[in-house]
């Protein structure tokens, strides 16, 4: 999957393992490397676990059209698809399965 960030920031933060720890802490920055490493493999969304440990779910309300994975309880790695027009299902839903380009927006507690 192709993946983008939200901010310059967060792309560096991502990219450099010292940078990742420093701010997340060690804990968090190894499981932010392993769900990285989930979603550059997938050749698209739906191929991200959708249970433990990975658990990828569309989030709701006002974060609506976003997805996020888990990390430590109870941050989330929260981001979006990347595309033009977002391929949907005859639903209206989001189709992750023509999803192959997101956007990192945040590693937050949302809850």
């Amino acid at each position: 999957m192709d993946i983008a960030f939200r901010t310059l920031k967060l792309r560096k933060t991502f990219n450099a393992a010292v940078a990742l720890q420093k701010t997340y802490g060690a804990r968090m920055a190894k499981v932010i490397k392993k769900r990285m490493a989930v979603l550059k493999v997938a050749r698209n969304l739906g191929l991200v676990p959708t249970t433990p440990p990975d658990r990828r779910h569309q989030l709701s309300g006002d974060r609506d059209e976003q997805f996020a994975v888990d990390l430590v309880h109870p941050h989330r790695l929260v981001f979006e698809p990347n595309h033009e027009s977002l391929p949907r299902k005859g639903d209206g839903g989001i189709d992750t399965e023509q999803v192959t380009a997101i956007t990192i927006l945040d590693v937050i507690d949302y809850h």
